[in-house]
């Protein structure tokens, strides 16, 4: 049995995202009378549409069985995989990241930058965050009762931590954001390279232009931090070696692509998220204040509400069983974080923002080997922002209508106009 063509195209269209309801709705549909089946489509090669918490986990602890880099690793048109095969001489992801390799590869990846983002190797960054983030706290409050708190604040604030982690210029921040927001927004007319509705063949253009500034800009990078290594991320990622080679050139500028752009733009999406859940919410606010110690929560249940990877694809390497289906080798899988985060076998309330969850045991950041490198550290900005915000703030609500991105991979709010009162 396959999923109706409605449906299917319903959560590959990054319009669905943009009102989340909408994607939510399917999503429901589709756990509670096909959570594990196929969506074939003309344009596409046949997907399975992994709908389910548990399923999800399954796939995720078995990376020699469900790999990332045999297929596309985001869901992509068949004819828009073969454009992108011609480009990067036959690998079906523009970007070669931690994100779309495997195995060894990217065990030994993950492992240049992996010690230096551990809890207790992030800690010494604490004070330093803390800075920044009350910086930005008076940055808002300076706007005096009304913000866009996406565009000035959640975008700004991470990007500002995540640079300074990696080592790149402040005066480089602007460039970074325009490039990252071009690269996941390829679909949003506001946000694109164009700043225009965009064909398939265009968009692929453009997410390649963007590429190569990016590239440009890291080659510029290796050079300095090879002649002069430094503690930074970047230089880490400039000095690494893989059995006693530097990373090759797809290597290399795949890892500081996903560490400089994915790296704020997930924690973007999902502290504007909170703000549009507190502002709607006048309740929270007071119950955050009254009970600081449940901040962890309010951050967990903040990424379990935003699911900024709304997605990404696996491929099966050999026959196996999930979910009570028959999975053969070659097929490939949407594993979708949205829906999973919605599960109402796994939360009680799924669509209601509750700090009071005992357990949350979302899978947001992902799962297993391919857990979200950067997770503690984005755990620990936001929980200082909200600490630094908290005590300052005495009211909080929508000062508008709040618009998300037109994406259907990585997105969030892109607007939450806000009006507040202070102590």
């Amino acid at each position: 049995m396959t999923i109706s063509e409605a449906l299917a195209r319903t959560i590959i269209d990054p319009k669905s995202y943009a009102q989340r309801e909408i994607a939510d709705a399917a999503f429901t549909q589709i756990r509670a009378e096909q959570p594990l089946d196929k969506a074939e489509l003309p344009d596409f090669d046949p997907f399975w549409v992994v709908s389910r918490h548990a399923d999800i986990k399954e796939i995720e602890r078995q990376p020699d069985i469900f790999r990332n880099g045999d297929k596309s690793t985001f869901l992509s048109p068949r004819d828009g995989v073969e454009r992108v095969k011609g480009l990067t001489g036959g690998e079906p992801n523009l970007i070669r990241s931690l994100v779309s390799v495997d195995g060894d590869e990217h065990k030994a990846l993950r492992g240049v930058v992996f010690p230096h983002v551990t809890p207790r190797a992030i800690k010494p960054l604490e004070d330093q965050i803390r800075q920044i983030a009350r910086e930005f706290v008076d940055h808002m409050l300076g706007f005096g009762g009304e913000v866009d708190f996406a565009q000035d604040v959640a975008f700004l604030y991470p990007l500002r931590v995540i640079m300074t982690v990696l080592g790149v210029p402040q005066e480089d921040e602007p460039f970074m954001l325009k490039l990252t927001q071009e690269l996941f927004n390829n679909a949003d007319p506001e946000l694109n390279r164009r700043r225009a509705e965009l064909t398939p063949d265009e968009m692929l253009k453009s997410l390649w232009e963007t590429t190569m500034e990016l590239e440009a800009y890291f080659a510029a990078v290796t050079e300095k931090f090879r002649a002069n290594p430094t503690g930074q991320i970047n230089s880490l990622i400039a000095n690494a070696t893989i059995n006693g080679e530097y990373l090759n050139h797809r290597q290399l500028m795949g890892y500081y692509i996903i560490a400089a752009t994915a790296g704020h733009d997930t924690t973007s999406n999902t502290t504007a998220g909170a703000m549009w859940a507190l502002a709607e919410r006048p309740e929270l606010l007071r119950a955050m204040q009254d009970n600081p110690d449940r901040i962890n929560a309010f951050v967990e249940e903040s990424i379990r509400w935003e699911v900024p990877v709304k997605h990404f694809m696996r491929s099966a390497v050999t026959d196996c069983e999930i979910g009570g289906r028959q999975i053969k080798a070659g097929d490939w899988l949407m594993l979708s974080y949205q829906s999973a985060n919605r599960d109402e076998t796994v939360w009680a309330d799924p669509f209601d923002f509750r700090i009071d969850r005992d357990q949350n045991p979302q899978i947001a950041f992902g799962y297993g080997v391919h857990v979200c490198l950067g997770q503690h550290l984005a755990r620990m900005e936001m929980r200082i922002l909200w600490e630094e915000l908290f005590v300052r703030l005495r009211s909080v609500e929508m000062n508008g209508r709040g618009e998300r991105t037109i994406s259907n991979f990585v997105c969030g709010p892109k607007h939450v106009p806000i009006r507040f009162t202070v102590n």
